[in-house]
């Protein structure tokens, strides 16, 4: 199967990727660079990925760069014990009751890490791009991924490199929370959707009081996690700015409760990384999350889970 740069010249992908500095369309030259015409400003392409992001980013995303190409091979080798697979598949079913069946198109997940909407929604997209800041995370999605439909680009949340109104859907699964400055991200996946088009996210959220004093904590002491780049979603900060941006706000619903502070947090548990060695771990996993689920399922503690799964809308007639 040949690689997605090999065939860009030919491809739908490449006519969607912008320069992210001047907005100008990018050819592919070989399979060694992508230039930006007619300025001629030049990309580099590594092990398939288009470097897009290599200058001139943020500061925030310069430190989630350097963070996540630290712990990329750490963190997915967290995704692949028994009880993080568990509750991911879990929280897997939470996305699909706001996606909801509908059509997904052409697709992309931005912060994609190592791309878990592709790993489930993938066989539904027509096209999708993957982007991230990170390359060695971008490296790791690249070698799950090999279809040409998929293409994994370097780039700037907050300057995506990509065309506007060129994408049927957007997915972001655990990368808001990454952003300190929302209003360039969701302005950027407003200017990138077509009319009609959805955004949908699964992110964490501290709109309860406990998880937000927990949370305030975990983040300043676990040298996983850094708290001046990574801040959980709140309600109030969150749906009156993506109203105010011009979306249609469909579904906003928690999950994850005291199952999720278990079996989720390897990366700053370390004894959860154990559990992977404890029999039958998982039907226990299974039963925690019936738990949570029950829980969160309440009046009481219906917008009170650790995740939230939503949707919004871009709607027909917007620019």
């Amino acid at each position: 199967m040949r690689s997605p740069v090999a065939t860009m010249t030919d491809s739908l992908l490449l006519s969607l990727l912008r320069c992210p500095r001047s907005g100008e369309p990018l050819r592919a030259e070989g399979e060694t660079a992508l230039v930006a015409e007619p300025s001629g400003r030049r990309y580099r392409v590594s092990g398939g990925v288009p470097l897009l992001a290599e200058d001139g980013i943020g500061h925030d995303a310069q430190v989630q760069q350097q963070h996540y190409d630290g712990v990329a091979a750490a963190y997915v080798e967290n995704l692949s014990y028994p009880h993080t697979q568990e509750y991911l598949a879990y929280l897997d079913q939470m996305l699909e009751t706001v996606v909801e069946g509908r059509p997904i198109g052409i697709a992309a997940e931005i912060c994609c890490g190592s791309g878990e909407a592709f790993r489930q929604f993938g066989e539904r997209m027509a096209q999708g791009i993957g982007i991230d800041i990170s390359a060695n995370m971008l490296g790791a999605a690249r070698a799950s991924f090999p279809d040409p439909r998929f293409l994994f680009v370097q780039g700037d949340a907050n300057r995506l490199p990509l065309a506007d109104s060129c994408l049927d859907t957007v997915f972001m699964v655990g990368g808001v929370h990454h952003i300190n400055d929302r209003r360039a991200l969701f302005s950027e996946i407003h200017r990138v959707l077509k009319p009609g088009g959805r955004f949908y996210w699964r992110e964490p959220v501290s709109d309860f009081l406990p998880w937000r004093m927990i949370r305030w904590v975990i983040y300043r002491l676990a040298p996983a996690l850094d708290h001046l780049t990574e801040r959980p979603l709140r309600y109030h900060d969150t749906v009156p700015l993506l109203k105010e941006l011009g979306f249609g706000v469909e579904a906003w619903k928690t999950c994850g409760f005291l199952g999720f502070c278990f079996l989720m947090n390897s990366d700053v548990l370390v004894f959860n990384r154990l559990f992977r060695f404890l029999p039958n771990i998982r039907d226990l996993s299974r039963a925690l999350i019936r738990l949570d689920h029950a829980m969160t399922s309440t009046r009481l503690l219906s917008r009170q889970g650790l995740i939230v799964v939503g949707a919004a809308a871009k709607p027909e007639g917007s620019s």
